[in-house]
Formats: C-alpha cells, sequence, structure tokens
C-alpha cells in the first residue's frame, strides 16, 4: 500500500479512518505514522478549541470553587494567597515543559509514550509501564475528584435556596456525582463533532461568568480587608505547625487545578497540526489559568470576611458562602449553579481525554481486556467501551466519600501526586538521557531551567500531599492516598511480573486497531498481513 491512496478495505468494508476520509494523508497523519501509529481519530480540534478545550480542563472558576477550602484550612487569607503564587508557578513550569514535551512526540499516549524515546533504551519497558500506570490513575483520580466537586456545588446551591433547611450528606453526594458521571459518559458517546462543538462554546461561557462574580463580589461588599491583611495574615485550621510547613498544605489548590495540564496531549490524534497546537494550548491554556486564579484568588479574600467562618459552613462549599454571606440566597445560588455548570464543562473534556488515555494504553496492551477497550465504535468513531470502562473507574474510586468530607480529599491528593510523578518521569529522562528532539514548538535556552523548577518543585510537593491534611490524625480525616497509590501500584506491578514483563516491551507501534467488530490491519507496507494480534506478542 503506498501513502496518498486509498487502502483495501478488509473483509467488511472497514478501511482505516483517516485514509477512508481523504485521498491525500496530511502531514499531521504522516508525523504520526512517523512515530509508529496509523491514524484511526477524525482531526477536528482547531487553535481555539484546543485553546477551548485546555482552559476547560482547569475550569478555574468552578475548580477554585472546589478547593479553596485546602488553602484556607492551611493557613487562611495569607495561605490563599502566596500557596497559588507558589504552587502554581510550579505547575506552570510543569505545564509548559509538557507542552514542549508534546510538540515533538504529538500521540494520544502523551508523556507515557515519550518514555519510548526519551529514557534509555534497556529501561524502555518498564519506565513506560510504570509511567503509564501512573498517569492513568492520577487522570482517572482528577476526574472523579472533579465529579465529586461538581456533585457538591449543586447540593450546596439546593442547601442556599433551601436557607440551610436541607443540608447535604456524603451519600447524597456520591449518588449524584454518581449520575452526573453517568451523564458526562453518554454526552462522551457522540461523535467527536459533537464534543468539539461543546469545547467551543466553554471559553467564552467561563470568562463571562468569573468576571461577572468578581465584579459583583467586588461591588456590594462594603467592608473589605485592608492589602496587609490579604497577604500576611496567617490563621492556620489544620493543627499542622509551623506556619511556614502548615502552608505547603494550601498549594494542593493550584496544583490539582493545573496538573492535568496534559489532558490536551492525549486529543493530539484529534487535533489539526498537533506538533504546534497542542503545545500552545497547553501554554495558553494554563498561563491564562494561572493569572486568573490569582486574580479571583484576590477578589475573594478581599471579599471574605471571617475565615473561621467559612471554614466551618454548613453548605460545605466556603466560596459558596461568602456569595451568600454578601449577596443573599438569590444571587448565591446563582453563582453556585454557574460554578455547577462550569465544572460540568470541565467533566466532559475530562472524561474524552481519560478514555483516550485508556483507550491509548489498551492499543499498547497495557492494562487487561485490552483487545475490547480499543475496540473503536463504528457509529461514532469513538473509543465508547474505554469511555464508559474510565466512568466506572470514576464512581469506584469515589466511593471513598462515603467515609467522611474529608476522607474525599485523599482523590484529590493522588491526582495531583500520581500525575506531577507521571510528569517528572519522562523530563528527568529528557534531561538526562541525552535522546529528545525538540519539536516546532519549544523552550530554546530557557528549557533546562524550567524543567529543573518543575522537577524539583513538583516531586517535593509531592511528598507533601501524602501527609495527613489535618492534626491530629483520626480516621475520619486520615489522608488515604497513599492507600489508594500503594494499592494501584501494587497491582500494575503484579501485572508486570505475573504478564507485562513477558510481552511488554515498551510502546507498541502499527498495532492492530479494532474497529467496531473487524480488525483493520495497520501494519505499513512489506510486513506480513495478520487478521488479529496475538495474545503476548508486540
Amino acid at each position: 500500500m503506498v501513502l496518498g491512496t486509498r487502502p483495501p478495505a478488509n473483509k467488511d468494508g472497514i478501511r482505516p479512518l483517516a485514509l477512508a476520509d481523504s485521498d491525500d494523508v496530511d502531514e499531521a497523519d504522516r508525523a504520526l505514522r512517523a512515530l509508529g501509529y496509523n491514524p484511526v481519530f477524525k482531526r477536528r480540534f482547531t487553535k481555539w478549541s484546543a485553546f477551548s478545550f485546555a482552559l476547560s480542563i482547569s475550569g478555574i472558576y468552578g475548580t477554585l470553587m472546589t478547593t479553596l477550602v485546602y488553602p484556607l484550612q492551611a493557613g487562611g487569607p495569607a495561605s490563599i494567597i502566596w500557596s497559588w503564587l507558589l504552587g502554581g508557578a510550579g505547575g506552570l513550569a510543569l505545564a509548559i515543559s509538557i507542552a514542549e514535551v508534546s510538540s515533538a512526540y504529538p500521540t494520544s499516549g502523551a508523556m507515557y509514550f515519550t518514555m519510548k524515546y526519551l529514557a534509555p533504551a534497556k529501561h524502555v519497558a518498564i519506565l513506560s509501564w510504570i509511567t503509564g500506570w501512573l498517569n492513568m490513575v492520577g487522570t482517572t483520580a482528577g476526574t472523579a475528584s472533579t465529579q465529586y466537586g461538581a456533585a457538591q456545588m449543586l447540593l450546596a446551591a439546593i442547601s442556599i435556596g433551601t436557607r440551610s433547611a436541607y443540608e447535604p450528606t456524603q451519600g447524597h453526594v456520591v449518588g449524584v456525582m454518581a449520575a452526573l458521571t453517568i451523564i458526562h459518559a453518554s454526552i462522551n458517546s457522540l461523535s467527536t463533532g459533537w464534543l468539539n462543538r461543546l469545547t467551543r462554546l466553554y471559553a467564552g461561557l467561563h470568562l463571562a461568568v468569573l468576571l461577572s462574580a468578581c465584579v459583583a463580589l467586588l461591588v456590594l461588599q462594603k467592608e473589605k480587608h485592608p492589602a496587609r491583611y490579604v497577604f500576611t495574615h496567617f490563621e492556620s485550621f489544620s493543627g499542622w505547625s509551623p506556619a511556614g510547613f502548615a502552608f505547603l498544605f494550601g498549594t494542593l489548590s493550584p496544583a490539582w487545578i493545573m496538573t492535568n495540564c496534559d489532558a490536551t496531549a492525549h486529543i493530539a490524534e484529534e487535533a489539526i497540526d498537533p506538533s504546534r497546537v497542542v503545545p500552545l494550548a497547553i501554554a495558553a491554556g494554563s498561563i491564562t489559568t494561572y493569572i486568573l486564579g490569582f486574580l479571583f484568588n484576590l477578589v475573594l479574600v478581599f471579599c471574605m470576611g471571617d475565615p473561621a467562618t467559612l471554614a466551618r459552613t454548613a453548605h460545605g462549599q466556603p466560596v459558596a458562602q461568602i456569595f451568600y454571606d454578601i449577596m443573599g440566597p438569590g444571587p448565591a445560588v446563582f453563582f453556585t449553579i454557574m460554578g455547577f455548570i462550569v465544572l460540568n464543562f470541565v467533566c466532559i473534556p475530562s472524561i474524552q481525554a481519560g478514555s483516550r488515555t485508556l483507550w491509548s494504553f489498551s492499543r499498547d496492551e497495557m492494562v487487561p481486556f485490552s483487545k475490547t477497550l480499543y475496540t473503536i465504535d463504528r457509529r461514532t468513531d469513538t473509543p465508547i467501551i474505554a469511555v464508559w470502562t474510565y466512568a466506572g473507574l470514576c464512581i469506584l474510586i469515589n466511593l471513598i466519600g462515603l467515609a467522611s468530607q474529608i476522607a474525599i480529599g485523599a482523590v484529590f491528593n493522588v491526582c495531583a501526586v500520581a500525575l506531577n510523578l507521571s510528569y517528572v518521569v519522562p523530563i528527568i529522562c529528557k534531561l538526562v538521557g541525552g535522546r529528545f528532539e525538540r519539536g516546532p514548538w519549544h523552550l530554546g535556552v530557557w528549557s533546562l531551567p524550567i524543567n529543573i523548577w518543575a522537577c524539583g518543585w513538583n516531586m517535593f510537593m509531592s511528598v507533601i500531599f501524602l501527609l495527613p491534611i489535618q492534626l491530629p490524625v483520626t480516621p475520619g480525616n486520615m489522608n488515604y492516598a497513599v492507600a489508594v497509590l500503594v494499592l494501584v501500584l501494587s497491582f500494575s506491578v503484579i501485572y508486570w511480573f505475573a504478564a507485562g514483563r513477558k510481552f511488554y516491551t515498551g510502546p507498541r507501534t502499527h498495532a492492530h486497531i479494532e474497529h467496531g467488530q473487524a480488525v483493520v490491519d495497520e501494519r505499513p507496507p512489506g510486513e506480513e498481513k495478520t487478521t488479529a494480534l496475538p495474545a503476548g506478542e508486540p
């Protein structure tokens, strides 16, 4: 078969998607083939929709409403401001480092796939296996915690609307979370075209909501805190000391909000000119999130009132309580519902990115039931089985929320720790391996210092995020992130020694992709054609 000509259909009349749609293979598809994969998805994401996707993953208005409780409890007003500036700078350095690597290797496997080109050749298999599993765990925890936050936001709005006559329970939050996850998975069962249209609507809506909320707070709050109070008043409710150490726990907010920045890289095979569009979207989205997050935090702290009262709010949402105290129940319900809507726009692309992650791992036979998981639905050209499997995992991990409000913090911590480590390992390999060949989007002379700062800060914070959030430690406030992380990593290690090491040699190339019920042969010209990929064969 010669590139640029229509390939022969298999016995069921199925052709590889990218070739069946056009007689000419575009440059992005040629680059993907050079990396070892044939195109399967249709490329619909442009610069704007990719940027909107990146911005939607952070969802700063809704996600900051969800996580403000962590810096608030860690150290009050000053902690909220400085944890964002410092922690956000670490997250931004990591995002820009990821963008640079994604430009060189734009595939749905994202950072996991880059290990094939960055890690020492003899260690590619084990390092890519570990990186992949860390990324899968972190991505799943990120989506799960966002779903939980959306459920919590909706119930907080109901509580405010009933003037606290209704108080949400942990069971209510988990139940609503499960229902929302099912709805978002259903939306992700649509074609990529529909998902692209939804994503493009998001950026304008998000900015309008954020701006209107900030203006309303500044206008209606007559008794604002002075600047000295905002930047220097430290008041910890966590039990940790000294103050400088307690403040570090507040950086979970920017870490969680910004840590899933590689999600845009997971749609690289659905983007137009991904080696430029994807890294630009990651960098621009992260910089925008950092700036908007600082401004929103600043407004909230100037207007927040008594931090001790906010830390004990019955609604479970300090920001919703700020709206209520300043505006009254009606506007508070409105802005809280808008936070819920924004979080829905975070959850939808998060499931899309997560399911593409699971699909890319199954393409490389990294997970059990890979043959089933990498099936592409012939009606929508999307991996529906991977979508629903991923959604089920998100619901499962959120069951920890039945224990307590504090216990669910483990899911937020697992997200930050697992994703940070899955990013740091490839970047370290890039720094010490000497195999990196930069793409069209790169950092130039700034690459080395930014990479070092990103790795150093995020490795340090990964240790902090595994410690208990509050003292003294009880079963109700224990940080279960360690237990969750150890459980999943233990499974991946056992699976590696029991089966993985026998067949896995690193990210596969020219894998056979199952399209519907038919297997589409994607081996390059000259290689032996088969009708199925034998189990255990690379």
